[in-house]
Parts: C-alpha cells; sequence; structure tokens
C-alpha cells in the first residue's frame, strides 16, 4: 500500500529535504579536480552531521559511506574511495537524509571544469527529463505517465534510459512504495493521490541502457563504457500539482 502524508508528515518531510538541498549546494560548490571520492563523502557527511541530520545511506543494508558518488560510466550506487576526480569528469552525487525520522533523497550530475560538449548535454537532457517527469507528478495522473514521459523525452534525444534501478515512494523509510519506473506506457501503474511523496531519478545514458554491477555489489557501471548521469529529486503530489521538497 502506498502511504498517503499528512500536513505535518509533509512539513517534516520538507525540513529534511531543504537540509538535503542546502548540503547539496555546497557540495557543488567544493568540487575540484584532485579530490578523491571519498572527500566527497567525507565533506558531505561533515555537512549533514552539522545540521542536527543523519545520513540516510550510510549502513543501509550495509552500505559503506554517506553518499553513492558515481564517476562518467558509473551509473549509480558508486562507493567513494581513493578514485580521483580529473578535470573533464562528470560526478553524480546521491544523497539522503533523516531528519527526526524523515527521509529525503536527492541526486545531481556535475561536470569537473572544462568538460566535452556531449557529456555536458547528457548532463542537461537528463535534468530536463526530471523536470518533465516532475511535472507528471500530479493528483488524477497515472504513475507510468511520470515514466512515459522521461522515457520519451531521453530518447527522442538520442540517450538511453537505465532499466534496472528506479524510482521509489520516500517518507517515514527511505524506500516506500510504489516503484517509479523511469520507462514503460503511459497510463498504468496506481493513480496518483494527494500526500504521495516520490523520489522520482532518472538515470540517463549516453550509448545502451544496459548495466552491470562490479564485484563489490553495489556500483553499478555502463555495459559499453560510456558516460551516465542520474538526476533526483523528493517530491510530493499535491492538489495544486507537484511540491518538490528538496528544494531550499
Amino acid at each position: 500500500m502506498i502511504p498517503l502524508k499528512s500536513e505535518n508528515d509533509l512539513k517534516m518531510l520538507k525540513r529534511s529535504g531543504s537540509i538535503l538541498a542546502s548540503v547539496m549546494r555546497k557540495l557543488e560548490d567544493a568540487i575540484l579536480p584532485g579530490m578523491t571520492t571519498a572527500d566527497i563523502d567525507r565533506i558531505s557527511e561533515e555537512l549533514i552531521l552539522k545540521e542536527k541530520a543523519l545520513p540516510a545511506f550510510k549502513d543501509y543494508h550495509g552500505f559503506p559511506c554517506s553518499a553513492c558518488i558515481s564517476v562518467n560510466e558509473e551509473v549509480v550506487h558508486g562507493i567513494p574511495g581513493a578514485k580521483v576526480i580529473s578535470e573533464g569528469d562528470i560526478v553524480s552525487i546521491d544523497l539522503g537524509v533523516n531528519f527526526q525520522g524523515y527521509f529525503s533523497d536527492m541526486a545531481v550530475t556535475l561536470p569537473v571544469g572544462k568538460t566535452d560538449p556531449e557529456k555536458l548535454r547528457l548532463i542537461r537532457i537528463t535534468r530536463e527529463s526530471l523536470d518533465l517527469g516532475i511535472s507528471y507528478a500530479r493528483s488524477g495522473n497515472y504513475l507510468t505517465d511520470i515514466s512515459h514521459n522521461i522515457q520519451r523525452f531521453a530518447e527522442k534525444e538520442g540517450f538511453s534510459v537505465v532499466r534496472q534501478f528506479v524510482g521509489h515512494g520516500i517518507g517515514k523509510a527511505l524506500h516506500e512504495e510504489p516503484e517509479v519506473p523511469n520507462f514503460g506506457s503511459a497510463g498504468l501503474g496506481p493513480l496518483l493521490k494527494s500526500g504521495m511523496v516520490l523520489a522520482i531519478e532518472p538515470m540517463i545514458n549516453a550509448g545502451s541502457w544496459e548495466c552491470r554491477v562490479q564485484q563489490n555489489g553495489w556500483t553499478a557501471v555502463t555495459r559499453d563504457g560510456l558516460p551516465s548521469a542520474h538526476f533526483e529529486h523528493t517530491v510530493a503530489v499535491t492538489e495544486n500539482g507537484p511540491l518538490i521538497l528538496t528544494s531550499i
């Protein structure tokens, strides 16, 4: 069953999301060539704790870090470590916050220094596909209206949509019902209702949509080695349209 949030739930989720958005903005300003992905993870955890919140990902099903950091062909769930960020890389940061038992989830992909124009276009199209998907998160629409329009837009631009990983409901748990695919036919799945909260997160590849998970059991990479981008917001369905909770 898909839980519907009360006005107080939404207030608390907005607070959680605002903390997360503020942390993410500071991370965007902090990333420079020469940093390691472990450096980014350390900064993210320090910023979250400073806000008297908790990193939602740390120890979640055994994930060892506070942030998922995926570079270039890494799609999602990259484990921070000794990898050095270089000029021209694109870096996806996926981060979650637990504020007093209310969860928010957000992802961005950032270019580092002078970056190949096609990588920049991949980032732009992925961000725009998220914006488009959010616009369909309205009471009375079907869940896959979000999915279908993300896929249609990304593929029209010559990119592909990851199938193995999808968005999800969120609230008093990091992952709730329903799953939110980024592909599929419109007009299917549950009818969206005011009070639902969704983490919408297109993962778009420059080449094939196929991915494989590395031996660490977490980091997913594109099978063809081409780059991938990832954007995510936590969004409430309201009578007045979608409300992005992960914004300042």
